[in-house]
């Protein structure tokens, strides 16, 4: 699970309790901004204590697990992604050479 998922399973477990960000960062004495940012998966760094907080709040809890390998799907979408940058990148380097004037 990445960042942005986790973001999702706390706002979504704040909205069932019906809270809003406000109610939720007052008692755990975050601010409204950094629950946004989790929830949007865009925080720069997210401290294991804090997610601990916010779980417990929620009534959420955390789990460790051995990674499963990614099924077809992901790994196609993993791989179309990587191909596509090759190929930005390749264009890009192609743009910046000069032709040789030779036709």
């Amino acid at each position: 699970m990445n960042l942005p998922e986790i973001g999702q399973k706390i706002r979504d477990a704040r909205r069932k309790l019906a809270l809003t960000q406000i109610e939720l960062s007052k008692p755990l004495r975050m601010s409204r901004a950094t629950i946004s940012q989790i929830e949007n998966g865009t925080i720069g760094e997210l401290g294991f204590r804090k997610l601990l907080r916010i779980c417990d709040r929620l009534g959420l809890e955390l789990s460790v697990r051995e990674r499963r390998p990614p099924i077809l799907h992901e790994a196609y979408e993993r791989n179309r992604k990587e191909r596509l940058q090759a190929l930005q990148e390749t264009d890009a380097i192609l743009s910046r050479l000069k032709p040789d004037g030779h036709d």
